[in-house]
C-alpha cells in the first residue's frame, strides 16, 4: 500500500515536472536564458522601489499641507511651531527661548501637531 502511493506520487511530480519542461521547451531560446533578469527587476521594482515612492508621495503630500502653528520635527532633531512658511524655507519658533529659526522646507522630517498624536 505504501509503495502504491508513493509511486503515485513519483508519478504526479513527474507529471508537473514535464509539464515545466514542455512550457520552458516552448519557449524561444533567448527568452528563457532572459526570464530570470525579468523577475528579479520586477522583484526589486515591487519590494524596493514602489514602497518608497509611496513614501515620497505622502512627505510631499505632508510639506504641501503645512500651516502655521503646526508644530514640527526637523531631520536634525529639532522641534518647532511653525511661524511662517515661504516657497523653500520655513521659519520655526524653538522653545524654550522663543528662539526663530529659517529651516528649508526639506528639512522637515514630521509633523507633530496634537491632532496626528490623539
Amino acid at each position: 500500500m505504501l509503495l502504491a502511493r508513493g509511486a503515485k506520487l513519483r508519478r504526479e511530480k513527474d507529471c508537473t515536472l514535464n509539464a515545466t519542461l514542455l512550457l520552458v521547451g516552448a519557449l524561444p531560446p533567448g527568452l528563457v536564458s532572459f526570464l530570470p533578469f525579468v523577475v528579479i527587476i520586477a522583484v526589486f521594482y515591487l519590494l524596493l522601489i514602489r514602497p518608497n515612492q509611496n513614501k515620497q508621495k505622502q512627505w510631499q503630500q505632508m510639506l504641501t499641507n503645512l500651516k502655521t502653528g503646526d508644530k514640527v520635527t526637523t531631520t536634525g532633531g529639532i522641534r518647532g511651531v511653525v511661524m511662517s512658511i515661504k516657497d523653500d524655507a520655513i521659519q520655526l519658533r524653538v522653545p524654550p527661548d522663543n528662539i526663530k529659526l529659517e529651516v528649508v522646507k526639506s528639512a522637515i522630517a514630521s509633523v507633530t501637531t496634537e491632532e496626528a498624536t490623539k
